[in-house]
C-alpha cells in the first residue's frame, strides 16, 4: 500500500500518475489523502482509494496509514501561517504519530538544500526542521532535497508575456542548480516503488546545470521568440510585496530569509554527482511547459 498525500498538486500529481503507472498489474495499491475528491479526475478515483481530508488531521492521517508500506510526504503551503514553523514542523506532528502507530515502513518527503548551511534561511530551514522529525519517528526516511523549482517561473506568466521581464530578489549572475517538477516527481515515485531501502538519508535533486537568471532570460528569449529580461528586486520588495498580496508577515519573512540565503549560495553547498543530476534541461522545460503558458 502506497499512501499519497496532496495528490492534485503540482508534484504529488505527477508522482501519482507514475505511481499508477507502475502498478497496472495489481501488485500495489494507492491511496490518496485530498480535501476535494472531485478535483482528481474519474479516471483516478476510480484506481485509488480515498481518504478525504486533510493530511495535518490526526484522525485522517491515522485512518490513511492503516496498512501502510510507504508515504509520499508533502506539507502543503499556507501563506497565511502566523509562524513558518506551523506549515512545516507542527502540520507534520500528526502524521509522525501516525507513522509510530501505523507502522509505516518508508516515507518520501519533499524537502529542500542547505543541510548545514549556517543562519536562518527561513522556509528552508523550517523544512529541515521537519525532515528532522520525521526521521526522530525512526520510519525509513528519504527527503528530497530540492533547489528551486522552474516551474515557479509560471507565476511569472503574465508578466514575461506583458512586459517581457520576470522578478527575483536574487543576484542575476549567480549560476545555482534548478530542478523540473516533473524529474521531482520521478524520483519519489522510484523511492515510493522500491521497497529494499531503509534508514533516513537526503536525496539532492539538482537538475542537469547550474544556470543564473539571466542565464534563464537568454534562453526564455530563444525559446519565446521575443526578449525577455532579469530585473532585479531587493528583497525588502520582495517581502511588502508578498504581504500586500495577503501573505501573512511571518510567511513573507520566511520568503525573504529563504530569498537571502540562495543569494548566498545556499544552494550551491551540495555537490554535484551524476546520481543528484535530472533529465530535464531548462530549454526543453521552456518549450513544453513555459511556452504553451505564455501563448495561452
Amino acid at each position: 500500500m502506497i499512501v499519497i498525500t496532496a495528490p492534485t498538486g503540482q508534484i504529488g500529481r505527477q508522482v501519482l500518475d507514475i505511481v499508477l503507472d507502475d502498478v497496472l498489474d495489481g501488485g500495489e495499491s494507492v491511496r490518496v489523502i485530498v480535501r476535494d475528491p472531485s478535483r482528481l479526475s474519474p479516471e483516478v478515483r476510480e484506481r485509488v482509494e480515498v481518504v478525504v481530508g486533510s493530511h495535518g488531521d490526526p484522525d485522517v492521517v491515522d485512518a490513511a496509514f492503516a496498512g501502510a508500506d510507504s508515504v509520499f510526504w508533502l506539507a502543503p503551503p499556507n501563506p497565511r501561517a502566523a509562524r513558518v514553523e506551523d506549515v512545516y514542523v507542527d502540520f507534520s506532528r500528526p502524521a509522525c504519530e501516525a507513522f509510530k502507530r501505523r507502522g509505516v515502513r518508508r516515507v518520501v518527503g519533499v524537502s529542500a538544500l542547505g543541510r548545514g548551511v549556517p543562519g536562518d534561511a527561513g522556509l528552508v530551514s523550517a523544512s529541515l526542521a521537519m525532515d528532522d522529525l520525521i526521521a526522530g519517528t525512526g520510519v525509513g526516511y528519504r527527503a528530497l532535497t530540492l533547489p528551486s523549482f522552474m516551474d515557479n517561473m509560471l507565476r511569472q506568466v503574465e508578466a514575461i508575456k506583458s512586459q517581457g521581464m520576470f522578478f527575483q530578489p536574487v543576484s542575476g549572475d549567480l549560476k545555482a542548480p534548478t530542478c523540473a517538477t516533473r524529474d521531482i516527481a520521478a524520483v519519489a515515485a522510484g523511492l515510493l516503488l522500491d521497497h529494499s531501502w531503509s534508514g533516513q538519508g537526503e536525496v539532492p535533486v539538482l537538475g542537469p546545470e547550474d544556470l543564473s537568471f539571466e542565464d534563464m532570460a537568454r534562453i526564455m528569449s530563444e525559446v519565446l521568440g521575443k526578449p525577455v529580461r532579469f530585473q532585479y528586486v531587493p528583497v525588502e520588495s520582495f517581502r511588502d510585496t508578498l504581504t500586500r498580496r495577503g501573505m501573512s508577515e511571518a510567511m513573507a519573512q520566511g520568503m525573504a530569509d529563504m530569498a537571502t540565503a540562495k543569494d548566498r549560495g545556499l544552494d550551491n553547498a551540495e555537490p554535484r554527482t551524476p546520481e543528484a543530476t535530472t533529465p530535464t534541461t531548462f530549454r526543453q522545460w521552456c518549450e513544453e511547459i513555459l511556452k504553451p503558458a505564455v501563448l495561452a
